[in-house]
């Protein structure tokens, strides 16, 4: 198993994840995916539930961007809704532009958690960048055309993580 696609933790969606939990990993900042990670590629304005749980999350005390591989447009709408920075066409799974975007923001990056819902590109691109990790399950069951391709390489490889007992479900971290 590559261990660029080796989470550091896993939970069935971003809305399962325990704040609690969450807590524990002295993170200051969530890079949130956004297409099947917060809503649907399909919606263009957040569901009520992104918007419930991005409050709760900056009520927590976290800085919320989201991070898309998505155009400009689509993503610059969505988190303009939330009232959350954004940074569009990303370029996951390489680690480039996210850490020139990590040192523009002056970020720690010992400090940043990021979320997403796929191996190759969220969870591929966090390891390459030295972030903490968590990879969600789809929410929905569509997905892009692009993704489709993607999800070709996913499904292996979260079979080869679950058999080889590698996915560290975060709502069961105690810390350290």
């Amino acid at each position: 198993m590559n261990k660029l696609f080796i989470p550091t933790f896993h939970a069935k969606s971003v809305y399962d994840i325990d704040l609690d939990k969450l807590a524990l990993l002295n993170a200051d900042t969530l890079f949130l995916d956004l297409d099947n990670t917060l809503d649907s590629y399909k919606t263009k304005t957040p569901s009520v539930k992104a918007v419930e749980l991005v409050r709760k999350l900056e009520l927590a005390g976290y800085r919320i961007i989201i991070v898309s591989n998505n155009t400009g447009n689509r993503v610059k709408q969505y988190a303009s809704a939330l009232g959350v920075e954004y940074i569009p066409s990303i370029g996951k799974p390489f680690k480039k532009k996210i850490l020139a975007n990590i040192e523009r923001l002056s970020l720690d990056k010992n400090k940043i958690i990021m979320i997403g819902d796929q191996t190759v590109t969220d969870i591929q691109a966090a390891n390459r960048s030295g972030l903490t990790s968590i990879l969600t399950d789809k929410i929905v069951k569509e997905d892009q055309p692009t993704t489709h391709f993607n999800r070709l390489f996913d499904r292996p490889i979260r079979r080869s993580l679950r058999r080889k007992n590698l996915l560290k479900e975060i709502n069961s971290y105690g810390g350290n």
